[in-house]
């Protein structure tokens, strides 16, 4: 067994960090105008800079700029996207006892990635790392999972979209490779979403063509990905909703197993493993023999409970008995604040379980 050189790391993390409280407060003055769009990003420089050192610093061989300049994962993204408009709506997204803010996005137009401000963000995580600087995005499957209304002028029905979308997120890979990036990341609840069958009657109830869409969701991600050179690793992150440590989703990956690893062309797969809501590893025996790498998050981001070394090395040891042990990887099952209102732990905790990710990796694989 080896450390790996290329990502996805032995020890890597899911991208998203506890916003610190310099940040949080400019983001309120931002938001209420007492200081300029250029004074808060001057902030937002200078605690990325210190979160890329910190990851540095515990021994880690990646870097991310915790999604700083983000309130959330995915829509601030997609509402940056050619085509599209992030609107308020009635409700935010459920989760256990809580409620996101009520957005959703709307494809109004022609999709495309033309002109993205996430390419800067990237270009600066890029020029302030010696390690090598990872850029997450979410997956075109979310927007579809979660789109409020879609154009039908210019996509009349879903295989059109998926198109539109393909060639979006074509530009997107395409864009962000040329701006250095050589570790990019889909993060996706949709797959989750589709291991639940009351996610799934909910979707349905929403208006959601559910029949074929396993096999279409993984066209759309080839497609996206056709293009993509061979020293770019794009890897995903299949996620059962993380907000303010609370989930949305239950059920293990045997439903979407089949389509996720064998016919979707990632190098790597990040997944949630913290709790019982996952299922075992059975769902494993998919994963090809070779090059795939699966990174399995059996430490917890929602709290700041340490783990056992011991237990975390038990679980990799099961996980082996369904996939080669070479291709394993250890992270924490989702980041740490995937939206800007981050999870119910502290700083510290969480660096100590970045650290310990570092830790055992280097005892099972070093």
């Amino acid at each position: 067994m080896t450390m790996r050189t290329q990502p996805p790391f032995r020890a890597d993390h899911v991208g998203s960090i506890l916003r610190t409280a310099p940040l949080k407060e400019a983001r309120a003055k931002r938001e209420k105008g007492e200081i300029t769009a250029a004074q808060l990003k001057e902030v937002e420089d200078r605690e990325i800079e210190k979160i890329i050192s910190k990851q540095e610093e515990i021994g880690l061989k990646l870097a991310t700029d915790g999604e700083f300049r983000r309130a959330w994962w995915h829509f601030d993204f997609f509402g940056m996207l050619d085509g599209v408009e992030l609107r308020e709506v009635t409700s935010g997204i459920q989760f256990q006892g809580v409620q996101t803010k009520a957005q959703a996005p709307h494809v109004v137009g022609k999709l495309g990635f033309s002109s993205h401000p996430m390419l800067e963000h990237f270009r600066f995580l890029k020029a302030h790392t010696k390690v090598v600087p990872k850029m997450t995005i979410p997956s075109p499957n979310v927007l579809h999972f979660r789109v409020g209304s879609v154009n039908k002028a210019i996509y009349p029905d879903r295989a059109s979209l998926f198109d539109g979308l393909a060639q979006a997120y074509g530009q997107a890979v395409m864009a962000f490779y040329d701006a250095g990036c050589r570790y990019l990341q889909f993060d996706d609840t949709a797959w989750a979403y589709l291991c639940s069958k009351e996610e799934i009657e909910k979707a349905k109830q929403r208006g959601t063509e559910i029949d074929g869409l396993r096999e279409a969701y993984a066209d759309m991600i080839n497609q996206s990905l056709k293009n993509k050179p061979a020293d770019m690793v794009v890897t995903t992150h299949i996620c059962r909703g993380n907000f303010r440590s609370t989930w949305i989703t239950s059920g293990g990956y045997e439903p979407v197993a089949e389509a996720l690893f064998q016919k979707c062309d990632f190098d790597g797969y990040f997944l949630e493993y913290d709790s019982d809501r996952a299922g075992g590893f059975e769902p494993l025996r998919f994963v090809p023999k070779g090059k795939k790498q699966i990174v399995v998050g059996v430490i917890t981001s929602k709290s700041g409970t340490l783990e056992r070394k011991d237990d975390i090395k038990r679980r990799i040891a099961e996980a082996a008995k369904y996939v080669a042990h070479d291709q394993l990887c250890l992270s924490p099952q989702c980041g740490f604040a995937s939206t800007e209102e981050g999870n119910v732990l502290a700083e510290d905790e969480q660096w100590a379980k970045l650290r310990m990710v570092v830790e055992v990796a280097d005892e099972v694989w070093g």
